[in-house]
C-alpha cells in the first residue's frame, strides 16, 4: 500500500452564512457543495459564490453530468441545477446514517459513516447493488479514472483512501494534517480532489497523486 502526506493545493471560504460543509461535487464548471439547507454553487478559478438552491442539503452531493443529487436525511434527492426542482426521490440505504455521494458508472456510489461502508445503489429504486467494507468511518467517495476513492474522518484524523472496489482493500492513503477534517470528496476529473471541511466552513483542494509517486509505506 502506498502512503503520503496529502498535498494541499488551495482553500476556499470561509462562506457567507455557512457553517458546515457536507457533500462536494464539481459539474466540470462549478463546485456545489452542501450546507445544511442549501446547496451553493463557487467558481474554483475565482472562488465566488455564484449562487444557492434552498433545499434539504445534509450529506453527500453528486452530479450525473445533466442533474444534482443530494443525500437529505433518509433519502436521496434528484434535483434540477437550473430551477433547483426537486425531479425525484429514492430511499438512502442507511436510513438517515449516510455521508459520502457519487456518480459513476450510471449508478449512485453512497458513503455509510458510523457503518463504515459504500454501498452502490440503483438511481431509478435505491436497490443495494454492492457493498463495499472499510474499517474507517467513511466520509466522502468519488470516482476518477476507474478509481474508487473516499474520506475518512474518525476521531482528529482524516485521510483520503483509494480501495480495490470489488474488495475494499485500501490501495493508497493520502494522510490530512491533524487539524483538517474531510466531510464531502469529489475529483475535478484531473489531477486535484475538492475535499468539503466540514465545521471550518471550507473547502480545499488536494493534489490527486501521479501513479507511482506515492511513498511505499
Amino acid at each position: 500500500m502506498n502512503r503520503s502526506a496529502a498535498e494541499l493545493v488551495r482553500e476556499y471560504g470561509p462562506f457567507p452564512g455557512v457553517d458546515q460543509v457536507h457533500g462536494v461535487t464539481f459539474d466540470g464548471q462549478q463546485v456545489w457543495f452542501a450546507s445544511g439547507d442549501k446547496l451553493n454553487a463557487f467558481d474554483p478559478s475565482s472562488g465566488k459564490t455564484l449562487r444557492s438552491i434552498d433545499v434539504a442539503a445534509h450529506a453527500g452531493t453528486a452530479f450525473d453530468g445533466q442533474h444534482l443529487w443530494q443525500l437529505a436525511e433518509d433519502r436521496i434527492q434528484k434535483i434540477d441545477p437550473q430551477t433547483g426542482r426537486v425531479l425525484a426521490t429514492i430511499p438512502a440505504p442507511g436510513g438517515g446514517g449516510d455521508s459520502g455521494l457519487a456518480w459513476a458508472e450510471g449508478t449512485l456510489w453512497v458513503g455509510q459513516y458510523r457503518n463504515r461502508k459504500i454501498y452502490q445503489i440503483d438511481p431509478q429504486t435505491g436497490a443495494i447493488l454492492r457493498t463495499i467494507e472499510s474499517n474507517r468511518f467513511v466520509t466522502g467517495v468519488t470516482w476518477i479514472d476507474g478509481e474508487l476513492w473516499h474520506a475518512t474522518w474518525e476521531g482528529d484524523e482524516s485521510e483520503l483512501r483509494r480501495v480495490d472496489p470489488r474488495t475494499g482493500e485500501v490501495l493508497e492513503r493520502l494522510e490530512m494534517p491533524p487539524d483538517v477534517k474531510v466531510s464531502g470528496l469529489e475529483s475535478d476529473g484531473g489531477d486535484q480532489f475538492f475535499c468539503g471541511g466540514g465545521p471550518s466552513g471550507k473547502v480545499r483542494t488536494v493534489r490527486r497523486p501521479k501513479r507511482g509517486s506515492a511513498k511505499r509505506a
